[in-house]
């Protein structure tokens, strides 16, 4: 077993009010040299908390996190850094329309599996 860390991704439309719906997971193995991000968007969700959200603009922040764990070009400078530093800078705390929870452990044998499970546990 390996050890790995994650954050939950939060939706929070309306941030001064502090409210948020997870929406998303980042899950990082250094042993494994694994960074990966699942989410699912549930619109009427976030419309409970805000009927004017921009769904679309969430989720494009949703794929800006994807392109940076990927490191893809799409995902600005942060996705040309090491894996280790994408992680960090994806967990760092902000007040964004989307943003992470603080960092929690885990252990896994196989991590795309574990970010589904998260996703299970904390999302759906």
């Amino acid at each position: 077993m390996k050890p790995f860390d994650y954050v939950i991704l939060r939706a929070a439309p309306r941030i001064q009010r502090g409210e948020f719906i997870n929406v998303g997971a980042v899950l990082y193995c250094r042993a494994l040299d694994y960074l990966g991000a699942a989410w699912d968007v549930q619109p009427e969700r976030l419309r409970a908390l805000d009927p004017a959200v921009d769904v679309d603009v969430v989720c494009a922040s949703l794929e800006q996190v994807r392109a940076i764990c990927a490191g893809e070009t799409a995902g600005g400078p942060a996705a040309g850094t090491t894996i280790s530093e994408r992680f960090r800078w994806l967990a760092a705390p902000r007040s964004t329309v989307v943003h992470p929870s603080p960092i929690h452990s885990g252990i896994t044998e196989d991590p795309a599996a574990d970010l589904e499970r998260l996703l299970d546990a904390f999302v759906r």
